[in-house]
């Protein structure tokens, strides 16, 4: 049984692009945990999504052995996290597994939003926080400027903040001996009956369900029989080990060790991220604290490009959920793409993620329908009703009052740049909150917002007015009430249901002109002509149309009477009429990803 004094289980928390990744490398690297032959950079980002995006997408736990100047050696689990705002959840599920973490800052951004963010979080938990200033070879890096960033954010002001260059391996020596002194070891009895953690899993064809767990008390055997507590299930341990990053089999696991198992779990539901497992023949009495759950944010219709593919894409959803707990289905049935699911996502990344990841992992061809966030609908006969589904909107005429969700978002942005983000706070229905000037270069704005203006690209505008030094998070903070409209789209006069949208009433009419104008390019031309009609209620606000295709019927007609090409002329406009009354509309997945850009 390994001595508890001698593990130390930490995570590395940051901003996006701050150098998280690389960090854990240098770790890795200076542990001794890979041989030379196999490293590589992003080592624990093993997803091919990550490796192409540049970021981190889920959280990855490794075992390190690692002997300290004073020559003992010790145990250390390393997790390294992601750091946008969307992946918050992985964050949120790595803290609850740690003593303590190292906060990353690049030395030439600074203290950004998820900084803040992060750094609250980790305080939240209880945890030892280490701070570390990445990045001090770069020729622009501000060490002084981070620094006193660092110490005005984290009250106390701490005594030591490492300076390390990720990338050229300053420093990391020093910062691993910082682990093993300042982290303390965890908790637990080993005697006491078996509680873990299921802090994640994933699934794999042959082994079944594989869970990763924190061990809290007592002691993880393999052949042990178990019971995971949330689910009320029952199994077996089957395999029980750790990653090196490699999997190692273990005989066991004792109280404050991080591994995995499997149990021939077959069902992707039976498992949930928070639940406890424990012993079936001494179990615990009262579960461990799991994690506070997520509620999605923005909701979208997903749908298999062919219909014979409804159930491939089912079981790619449950097999996902198992890697991604913030993500959530249910079945939903639409006229114009047929069966399919609604899904919850914590943000449009999210969303993007999880499109590419099932496309990919799980060879299935998706389209998906406008984003939408969750309103709230009073009606007039009484009561609250949640839309997530622009359609699901009942009439005007039945509707006493629609609530928005909104949000409380801070942005750190550059202080010239100021009136230019205002500007855009205002375009976004936004209201101001307060201003602090953290230096004389750099502002801390904090603005509420509604959750729907957000979504699509207010990051992307944030960066652009601020030259790429802007960061912003944000949290919800309820509900209130505005005047929304359902703004529907009409493709020869018949309603596109996916490409309907809730909107702010004295905006509809700009984005209805924007979006017929942005499909008429998109929609490929047919055979008869296409109008493309934006309306609220019965109302037309916006109208388009696609020229018909022109087929060369007297191609082969070479002089001769008038009146046989007249006799074409005349067949191919009552084709085009029949067309034009039977045939429908190809709608390519572009229109609908045109309808986020708006």
């Amino acid at each position: 049984m390994i001595d508890q004094r001698l593990i130390r289980n930490f995570c590395i928390i940051a901003h996006i692009d701050h150098g998280k990744s690389t960090l854990a490398d240098r770790l890795i690297e200076r542990s001794g945990g890979v041989d030379r032959r196999d490293f590589h950079d992003q080592l624990l980002d093993d997803m091919e999504l990550e490796r192409e995006r540049g970021i981190t997408i889920k959280a990855s736990y490794v075992r390190l052995r690692y002997r300290a100047r004073d020559r003992q050696e010790y145990l250390l689990d390393l997790i390294d996290t992601p750091g946008h705002v969307d992946f918050s959840f992985e964050v949120a599920k790595s803290l609850q597994s740690c003593e303590g973490t190292l906060l990353v800052v690049d030395a030439a951004q600074g203290v950004e939003a998820q900084t803040v963010a992060n750094y609250l979080l980790a305080r939240e938990h209880g945890l030892t926080i280490l701070p570390v200033i990445n990045k001090i070879d770069l020729g622009h890096a501000e060490v002084d400027r981070t620094t006193r960033e660092i110490r005005q954010l984290l009250q106390p002001a701490p005594s030591a903040i490492s300076h390390v260059s990720a990338k050229e391996g300053l420093g990391v020596d020093d910062l691993l001996e910082r682990i093993v002194q300042e982290i303390p070891p965890p908790g637990g009895d080993p005697g006491r009956p078996l509680a873990g953690l299921v802090f994640d899993s994933t699934y794999d064809s042959y082994k079944g369900v594989v869970v990763f767990v924190r061990v809290v008390d007592g002691v993880l055997r393999r052949g042990m029989g178990l019971s995971l507590m949330g689910r009320k299930a029952r199994c077996e341990v089957q395999e029980l080990g750790i990653l090196t990053p490699k999997p190692v089999e273990v005989e066991e696991l004792s109280a404050g060790e991080v591994g995995y198992l499997t149990a021939n779990i077959r069902h992707p539901h039976d498992v949930l991220a928070g639940d406890t497992v424990t012993e079936t023949a001494r179990p615990v009495a009262v579960p461990l604290p799991g994690f506070r759950r997520v509620k999605p944010m923005v909701f979208a219709g997903v749908y298999p490009a062919k219909a014979q593919d409804l159930e491939t894409l089912k079981t790619a959803m449950e097999k996902f959920s198992l890697t991604d707990a913030a993500f959530q289905f249910a079945p939903e049935q639409s006229e114009a793409l047929g069966q399919g699911f609604r899904c919850g996502f914590l943000g449009l990344l999210h969303m993007e993620i999880v499109q590419e990841r099932l496309e990919r992992e799980f060879g299935v061809d998706l389209v998906l329908t406008t984003p939408s966030v969750v309103y709230q609908v009073k009606p007039r006969h009484g009561g609250i009703l949640e839309i997530e589904n622009p359609s699901k909107l009942p009439p005007p005429p039945a509707i006493e009052e629609i609530r928005e969700p909104y949000v409380e978002a801070v942005a750190l942005i550059p202080a010239d740049a100021l009136g230019t983000v205002m500007d855009l706070v205002k375009q976004k229905r936004g209201a101001h909150k307060s201003t602090e000037f953290l230096s004389d270069t750099r502002v801390k704005l904090v603005v509420e917002l509604p959750l729907s203006e957000i979504l699509v690209d207010f990051y992307d505008r944030l960066k652009s007015l601020t030259r790429g030094y802007g960061s912003f998070d944000y949290e919800l903070i309820g509900y209130r009430p505005g005047q929304l409209v359902r703004l529907d789209l009409l493709i020869n006069g018949e309603p596109c249901e996916p490409l309907s949208s809730i909107v702010a009433k004295d905006k509809a009419q700009e984005k209805g002109r924007l979006l017929v104008e942005r499909l008429k390019g998109i929609i490929p031309r047919q055979l008869f002509e296409v109008t493309v009609q934006a309306a609220v209620g019965s109302h037309i606000i916006a109208r388009e149309s696609i020229r018909a295709l022109a087929k060369h019927v007297t191609g082969k007609c070479y002089g001769g009477d008038i009146t046989r090409k007249r006799k074409l002329w005349e067949r191919q406009r009552e084709g085009k009429k029949r067309m034009k009354q039977f045939g429908r509309v190809e709608i390519p997945q572009d229109a609908f990803l045109a309808v986020f850009k708006i």
